[in-house]
């Protein structure tokens, strides 16, 4: 029997066999190419798959594979309404905790303003000096969100010396005396006692906007913000406001609201350290993506559920847990 897994994207992977039949990775452009008899509609985390696209699938797609670990992409309300079982694929932890801890660093330590100031000559200049940055080692790290990428990013900070702070949904006492955090229930508290911020949560309904002018003005003067989640939680006009009137000293995003679009007034912020969504952009953690992708449908189709299921369309408005393990 031949099981048919479509990909939004045409990623190089081979027939494989799976039980008694075979499975076969089909790319197409869109819903309207996926044929009759297809199983497993798969996507990448940068490809929107909205209630037109779910609505517009075969009735034989019974599982919507997300290549990420976030799936805000995926419509889940419309896909529990056919029906459709929604899986991703969180192996993406240590990467991008050293991804946001490398943002923490050139974001306070201006390493893109350094570069430039090098690059156009300006060191060459007796009367000009490289900018100052922002003192890292000791200082007080405020995480939101404390999911597993989250605590990656604070097991890091501890051999910096950091004190470590965080915010989510319930405290979680076996975990702060594991990496040494305190918990702070109001976020607005928590970001009141930080110099750094650093962003770990999904993108919900809940979380939009969820660092937005009122939350950066609660954050200390010269606070520094760094955000590897999703770009819909920080408000940009309220950060570029923030970035201009000196209420933060620096900010590092890696992602952003509109992605790849970016608003032109981060592109012109000199306190910005910018990079394109590349928190699991390393050879070996997009293999093991594609890994994880390929052991979720291997085991739908041969047992009907995936290894790494998005459980329901309520998600947890902070906490990425990234839980699940990928080994079949």
């Amino acid at each position: 029997m031949e099981h048919i897994a479509t990909l939004t994207r045409p990623l190089p992977l081979p027939e494989i066999q799976v039980g008694a039949g075979t499975l076969r990775f089909l790319p197409v452009t869109g819903a309207a190419e996926v044929p009759a008899g297809t199983s497993v509609f798969g996507a990448t985390a940068l490809d929107p798959v909205n209630r037109a696209t779910i609505e517009a699938l075969p009735d034989s797609v019974r599982l919507i594979a997300n290549i990420g670990v976030g799936y805000d992409n995926v419509d889940l309300e419309a896909a529990a309404e056919r029906g459709i079982a929604v899986s991703n694929t969180p192996t993406v932890t240590e990467d991008t905790a050293d991804l946001a801890f490398a943002l923490i660093l050139a974001a306070c330590r201006r390493v893109g303003e350094g570069e430039r100031f090098l690059r156009t000559g300006q060191w060459k200049d007796a009367q000009s000096a490289p900018p100052l940055g922002v003192r890292v080692h000791g200082q007080t790290l405020g995480l939101v969100g404390f999911g597993a990428i989250s605590r990656a990013v604070a097991r890091r900070a501890r051999g910096f010396g950091m004190e470590i702070l965080y915010t989510d949904l319930k405290q979680m006492p076996e975990v702060e005396s594991e990496i040494g955090a305190r918990y702070v229930a109001s976020l607005h508290d928590m970001l009141a006692q930080s110099d750094i911020v650093s962003i770990h949560t999904v993108l919900t309904p809940a979380t939009r906007n969820l660092i937005d002018a009122e939350a950066l003005a609660a954050m200390r003067p010269g606070g520094v913000l760094v955000n590897a989640a999703r770009g819909g939680i920080v408000d940009e006009v309220a950060l570029c406001n923030a970035l201009a009137s000196g209420q933060l000293a620096a900010a590092a995003l890696d992602v952003f609201d509109g992605e790849p679009c970016v608003r032109p007034e981060l592109l012109a912020c000199e306190n910005v350290v910018l990079t394109p969504h590349i928190g699991s952009a390393t050879d070996a953690c997009r293999a093991e993506m594609v890994q994880c992708f390929i052991a979720n449908v291997s085991r739908f189709v041969t047992q009907g559920v995936p290894l790494n299921p998005v459980l329901t369309p309520k998600i947890p408005a902070l906490s990425i847990s990234g839980g699940f393990s990928c080994r079949p």
